[in-house]
Order: C-alpha cells, then structure tokens, then sequence
C-alpha cells in the first residue's frame, strides 16, 4: 500500500478533522522511530497513518481494530502493518504482543501524539518551544486531555527504552515536521 493508498482509505472512512490530524501527527512520529531504531519508514509510517482509519463506524472494543484489519487484509495491506494496528489496542495483546519495535513504537507514540496536540493548542506558539518540562506538569493536571491515558505515555517510553524527556522530545521533533497540517503553527 502506497501512502496516497493509505491517505484515501483514511479519508473514506474518517470525516472528523481531528482524528485525521491525530493520524496525521502518529504517521510522523512513527516515520521518526522508524529512523531511530532501524524500521522502514514508508511502512512505519502507514501504520500510523492508518492506525485509528476504523475508530469512527466501530469505536467499541473490539470491534475498533478488528474490523479495520479485515478491511486492511482485503485490501492486501502488510500484515506488518496489520500487526502493529492490531497491537496498538490492549485487548489485542493476546494474539498480537508488542514484541516488535513498530509495534512497540505505535503504541508508544499513540497518545502522547494526542496529548502534544492538546498541549500545542492552549499555547500561543503551538509546538515552537513546546518542551518535555511543560507536558510533563500538564500531565499532572488530570482535568487536562482528561481522555489521555497518562500511563500509556510513561509505559510507552519504558517499552521504548527511553526516558520521558526523550520520548517526548523525539514526538515533538516530529510533530513539528508536519505542524502546518496539524494546525499547530503559531497564528500569524
């Protein structure tokens, strides 16, 4: 599956504006793991592209997943990709472990790419300046990004094998790569 491929069936079946950014925002910070530990960008990076494309018509466990990956299959999608889309969900873990850099990557980048964006929005420059100190007191403030799971960002470092500044600092780097299309430039 090519990129313009992924980018299509996204668009099929994902209408809100945010969720295709958030997809937007892991597809970079996957593409950046994909670098620092020895993946295939262009694959990493569809996974994260597509990790989410199903969470609109199916949102409930486990459902969300299960049938994005039917869909991924028929569509002859590497089960690579498959895999790590599969992992990135708890209730997979049985079947599809995260025993796999990619899939330990997508997971580790998932909601923490969802916290920066909230992070990046109240602030006047976005993500310029954004640093690992300011998450990480955000991240105390439980009424903040409320949905973000907290544990899910400090376990994904620790699959990582990387302290937290580090891991935030790398989804930052990536996310500002692409932060015209998230929407997270300073306004002018």
């Amino acid at each position: 599956m090519t990129r313009d491929d992924a980018w299509n069936l996204l668009c099929e079946y994902v209408q809100s504006d945010s969720l295709r950014k958030h997809m937007l925002a892991v597809e970079a910070a996957m593409r950046h793991y994909a670098g620092l530990l020895g993946g295939d960008p262009d694959q990493w990076a569809i996974a994260g592209l597509l990790h989410d494309f199903d969470y609109e018509r199916w949102p409930n466990p486990p459902d969300h997943t299960l049938e994005g990956a039917k869909i991924l299959r028929e569509r002859g999608v590497d089960e690579e990709i498959v895999g790590a889309i599969l992992a990135h969900a708890d209730w997979n873990l049985t079947e599809y472990p995260r025993d796999r850099p990619i899939r330990m990557a997508l997971f580790a980048v998932d909601e923490l790419c969802g916290f920066l964006t909230a992070s990046a929005l109240v602030r006047p420059t976005r993500l310029e300046g954004l640093t690992p100190t300011s998450v990480k007191k955000k991240m105390k403030t439980a009424s903040f990004a409320a949905n973000v799971k907290r544990e899910d960002m400090t376990g994904g470092a620790e699959l990582l094998g990387l302290p937290l500044d580090d891991h935030i600092t790398h989804c930052i780097t990536a996310m500002q790569g692409v932060a015209p299309a998230l929407g997270l430039t300073p306004p002018a």
